[in-house]
């Protein structure tokens, strides 16, 4: 409430519901299957690899409800499947997306389902949305143009030729890019 009036939460902070997906803050119980994604050695191969012990104690301790960190749980039985992660001002100013899956749950199309309905959901908001893999991700760049991203630029960073995408506002052109996401307040149809 501000000066007696009720605010609605901004849509970033409510759980994002998909078909089978649902996009939540993380929550305590997550941390064991979130460090997984930080040192599986399959999950970081295009993202410098294993992330140190030092540094996932630190990250252990700020993801819980940290903004922008999304857990991607199954609907039907919460298991954490991955992470999504939107961040304001990430790239440049802009609206910056990632992800991470779980190797057990790649191949099953988790993650275009997720971040599809993270981009539909930021593109609310912000003017673009961008993503950054490297260049040898090939399952990453298709996953990122399936949700209607574009290549935008090539560049070398972290001594590897990375490709950035961007996705603006009102971009969507084909069926299957439009967002499926719905609040987690919308009935299910």
């Amino acid at each position: 409430m501000i000066g007696g009036v009720t605010v609605p939460p901004h849509p970033a902070a409510q759980p994002l519901v998909t078909e089978r997906l649902v996009l939540r803050p993380v929550r305590s119980r997550d941390v064991p299957a979130v460090t997984r994604l930080w040192t599986d050695p399959d999950v970081r191969q295009h993202l410098g690899g294993p992330v140190i012990e030092s540094v996932v104690r630190i990250r252990q301790r700020r993801i819980v409800g940290a903004p922008g960190f999304h857990a991607v749980v199954r609907a039907e039985d919460g298991v954490l499947l991955g992470l999504v992660t939107v961040e304001d001002g990430g790239w440049g100013g802009e609206t910056e997306v990632s992800y991470q899956f779980l190797p057990e749950h790649w191949g099953r199309g988790y993650a275009r389902e997720a971040v599809r309905a993270a981009v539909a959901r930021a593109l609310e908001t912000a003017p673009s949305v961008v993503a950054v893999t490297q260049e040898a991700n090939h399952r990453s760049r298709r996953l990122l143009e399936a949700v209607g991203l574009e290549h935008a630029e090539s560049f070398v960073e972290w001594d590897a030729h990375q490709v950035l995408y961007r996705r603006r506002r009102g971009a969507a052109s084909r069926p299957e890019e439009l967002p499926r996401g719905r609040t987690a307040a919308e009935p299910r149809s």
